[in-house]
């Protein structure tokens, strides 16, 4: 189903291909025609698995930032209901949420979601819970109109699904319904908003292209799917929780600085690709700053950090973190957002100490003091027997080059 690119004439496909967001489309020149007509709806779907969103989410929520610049209406879709069941993408079921956790957490994607995308004024978001359309539905009445219509056959062969089967991994029955319910909200989605374009990460593909075929069929309407690559780091892992390297968007989740520093700190493989994904610089200053080579390429991380900072935190929050950062890293000061941490007696283990101000374990700080990497102010710790009294003054500890928190 996927097709190549024709030349683009609509604005926003054209702005996503220059910025590398396109990856899989079921109809490229069909989607094409559709966004030259302003006004378009499209949706992207999260299921509220956390309280906040993180950076691998925000592909695709760039790309409906992208969207409504150009004059179309976004829907956020949170998973309410199809939290219940879990999406198989992983190699064991989900746990089980409460309705007072799956509650939360869709709160918490509002707050994330505000950041990027505009809930009020021309094109205004909308922001759904397909719980409100599964909540009472008869379960009797969804199997005979979708599971009449659905051949197990195809979902056998979905990826996600196909991978645990060959793998000889639990499948349960209640995973299986996931690619049903999300080719429903499609179609309720379209009823409610006329909404035919989903946008997702391209590991939906396979769950995303039911909605279509469901949308010919009950409404006799052509849809689109369009999926934006997972971001991933240069060891080909995937940006996530579940992958220990997620940065979080909500404050309550990450503070500015740390969010800052995510990007000052990217692998200098990544500066352009960030660049063009999560900043809105223009591309010929981005083409700019990409070939900055060597020690040049650090002013080009300062800018990514500021852009993206300015993007999710505003621009209050990216002028603090920068100018935090210089005074840490440049000046050698202690900038006043960085991280704090009152030792709790007159004198503590070093060990204790920096397990417990960068929230690391005590094995990993011992080989992080035989490998060197950790030091008090000016001084490297050599020994993880050493004894540090409660400081007259603030004194800087560093896990690292980057990792630092103010000891008090």
């Amino acid at each position: 189903m996927t097709q190549t690119k024709p030349k683009f004439k609509s604005e926003f496909l054209r702005e996503m291909e220059a910025r590398g967001f396109l990856n899989q489309c079921s109809d490229f020149e069909g989607l094409d025609k559709h966004f030259a007509t302003p006004g378009r709806t499209a949706y992207l779907g999260c299921d509220p698995t956390a309280d906040s969103l993180h950076i691998g989410h925000l592909v695709p929520v760039m790309m409906m930032r992208w969207l409504q610049k150009f004059g179309h209406r976004p829907i956020l879709l949170v998973g309410g209901a199809t939290a219940h069941i879990g999406d198989p993408d992983k190699d064991e079921e989900r746990p089980m949420m409460t309705l007072e956790t799956i509650q939360k957490n869709s709160e918490g994607l509002k707050r994330s979601y505000e950041k990027f995308i505009r809930f009020a004024g021309d094109n205004a978001a909308v922001m759904v819970d397909n719980y409100e359309w599964f909540k009472d539905m008869n379960y009797l009445w969804f199997l005979r109109e979708m599971g009449t219509i659905t051949s197990v056959n195809k979902l056998l062969t979905l990826d996600r699904i196909k991978r645990r089967l060959d793998a000889d991994l639990h499948l349960s029955f209640l995973e299986l319904n996931y690619p049903l319910f999300q080719s429903y909200d499609f179609l309720e989605l379209y009823k409610k908003y006329n909404c035919d374009v989903q946008i997702c990460g391209s590991d939906q593909w396979g769950n995303a292209i039911g909605g279509i075929d469901l949308l010919r069929r009950k409404a006799n309407t052509d849809a689109f799917v369009l999926t934006a690559p997972i971001l991933a780091a240069p060891n080909g892992k995937k940006m996530g929780k579940s992958e220990g390297n997620a940065a979080w968007i909500n404050d309550d989740k990450l503070s500015s600085y740390d969010y800052y520093q995510y990007f000052r700190n990217v692998d200098d493989a990544m500066v352009e690709k960030m660049l063009l994904t999560f900043t809105e610089l223009p591309l010929a200053e981005i083409a700019r700053l990409e070939k900055l080579r060597g020690a040049d390429i650090n002013e080009a991380k300062k800018v990514l950090a500021f852009e993206a900072t300015k993007l999710c935190r505003g621009v209050d929050a990216a002028n603090s973190a920068a100018t935090t950062a210089q005074t840490t890293f440049e000046s050698g000061g202690i900038g006043a957002d960085i991280p704090e941490y009152t030792i709790p007696a007159e004198e503590i283990s070093i060990v204790d100490l920096a397990a417990a101000a960068f929230g690391e374990s005590k094995s990993e700080i011992r080989r992080a003091i035989a490998a060197g990497a950790i030091s008090l102010g000016d001084t490297k710790i050599e020994n993880d027997k050493v004894i540090v009294a409660r400081p007259v003054r603030p004194v800087l500890l560093s896990f690292g080059k980057k990792k630092k928190v103010a000891i008090k």
